[in-house]
């Protein structure tokens, strides 16, 4: 195996003959790159060859399910990915276009304990990647994508015989079949939002056989994502939902980020829910049919699961855990969990409701679900049986990936420091700094400010939540966290902001 280099430029020689990765698209919990700039298809085929390594390594078996999502160059990425895996003696099963929780969901159908799942999920066109795991349900996490980085970027990969390819002709049908087990005892008016992404092959049909009426917004698949990008935690997509809620009467849109694995929800009044709210209205819902059940969700989600009376009155327990999907699923499974919400989308059920990985249509079959035990009940009314709180977009500041987790260190000591002081924000006291995953900043009426860094692009994450109201919500943000973070040279203009 070639040791890879970081310095190769497009049209060269040695860039069609030497693997080109840059080492820091080994991210949190997957690996991320833009494709030819970051890394080239040599690169990708000893990223397959490495991770056939580290299976090796661990002791596992040699048996992987590979997928693609839609985007102009997925299929050529997954076909180098699985010449390195075949180099390396896996066993492969290509599933062929799928949603990352499709490839999750064939590693138990296929009896496959290993999974590679090509995808950049929302990212923008030109990023590409590979979900990766090799004890389903979880997927890899810090220490396992540290070791592959150390196998890819030493050359350590290890060319062993006997890989196999084997085509899986039709596992669509399966998977669509595994997913709409919720059959709705009424019909429920869905607008199913897919931005032009993979989850338009998929999403409708699931929500038809469930019983749900489905009005299709942006299901066609077209790599350019003319509309805006299939992420439903951006605000032009929640935009666009809404307006094709009030169009059509529909009772609440579910949308689809580009590989299947989250869900939005926007609901009968055109008013977008976010996700961390979904969790605690299902949480509600389930805990009455699974007393004392446990929940865990992350550091962005609301303050409300810790002070629900209804949560309190059905015995459930909330767990506060790392933000990230490979974070969430494993303490979900480690705690044993009935679900783990997380306020990207990111939506994870335990037996009886799932098998622990997070999939979008799942969670829209659990959200119809609820609607179906809800009868006479609207999605805005079941909301506004939630105590008050205004929790913020997901606002994301650029930072370069090389500068991000120094530049936190600084934030998060700057706040420590505060707190430690008995400082105040906004004329609140600070009752508690928490930095298991970046800083959270809870004051003393439970508004709270959140700074942490992106795992998977060169951003910071700024999420902000008032107790008092929608305009103290954006002061926490215009007036504390905003400026604070604009001290900082290496911190760059947001994607979007209140």
């Amino acid at each position: 195996m070639i040791k890879p280099r970081q310095d190769l430029r497009p049209n060269t020689a040695e860039y069609e003959t030497v693997p080109l990765v840059k080492p820091t698209g080994f991210r949190e919990y997957d690996a991320r790159w833009i494709l030819d700039k970051e890394i080239n298809l040599l690169g990708i085929q000893a990223l397959g060859l490495g991770l056939a390594t580290y299976v090796h390594e661990i002791g596992q078996r040699n048996k992987i399910v590979v997928g693609h999502d839609y985007r102009s160059y997925s299929l050529a990425v997954k076909q180098a990915l699985t010449l390195g895996l075949l180099e390396g003696g896996m066993d492969v099963l290509d599933i062929g276009l799928a949603l990352s929780p499709m490839a999750y969901f064939a590693q138990f159908d296929l009896a496959a304990p290993c999974v590679a799942m090509v995808t950049a999920s929302h990212n923008e066109n030109g990023w590409t990647g590979v979900k990766m795991g090799a004890q389903p349900p979880l997927t890899f996490g810090p220490d396992e994508i540290g070791r592959l980085k150390e196998i890819v970027l030493n050359a350590e990969g290890i060319v062993r015989g006997g890989g196999t390819l084997t085509r899986i002709e039709g596992f669509r049908e399966r998977y669509i079949e595994e997913v709409s087990q919720v059959k709705l005892s009424r019909p429920i008016k869905v607008v199913a939002a897919c931005g032009n992404g993979t989850a338009g092959a998929f999403a409708p049909e699931a929500l038809r056989r469930m019983g749900a009426e489905v009005i299709e917004m942006d299901v066609e698949l077209d790599y350019t994502f003319p509309k805006y990008n299939p992420n439903p935690e951006d605000h032009a997509m929640l935009v666009q939902m809404a307006q094709k809620v009030r169009e059509t009467g529909a009772d609440l849109a579910l949308g689809f980020d580009g590989d299947g694995d989250r869900c939005g929800v926007v609901d009968d009044t055109g008013e977008e829910i976010f996700a961390d709210k979904i969790g605690l209205m299902l949480g509600r819902d389930l805990s009455a049919l699974h007393p004392n059940s446990t929940f865990v969700v992350d550091v962005k989600s609301t303050g409300l699961y810790k002070t629900d009376e209804v949560l309190k009155a059905n015995g459930a327990e909330t767990v506060y855990w790392k933000t990230g999907h490979s974070y969430i699923k494993r303490k979900t499974a480690e705690l044993g969990a009935l679900a783990g919400f997380e306020k990207s989308g990111h939506f994870f059920f335990n037996a009886p409701l799932g098998h622990g990985y997070d999939d979008g249509i799942v969670a829209a079959g659990a959200v119809l679900a609820m609607l179906d035990r809800n009868p006479g009940k609207k999605l805005s009314e079941l909301k506004a049986a939630l105590p008050d709180a205004w929790t913020s977009l997901t606002m994301s500041p650029h930072c370069d990936d090389e500068l991000k987790y120094e530049v936190l260190e600084r934030i998060v000591a700057e706040y420590q420091a505060l707190a430690d002081a008995g400082g105040s924000i906004l004329g609140r006291k600070i009752v508690e700094a928490i930095t298991v995953n970046g800083v959270r900043v809870h004051l003393e009426d439970g508004s709270w400010v959140l700074v942490r860094a992106s795992s998977n692009k060169p951003e910071l994450v700024v999420v902000v939540e008032s107790m008092r109201s929608e305009d103290d919500m954006r002061a926490l943000f215009r007036e504390e966290v905003k400026p604070r973070l604009a001290k900082y040279a290496e911190v760059g203009a947001y994607n979007q902001e209140i």
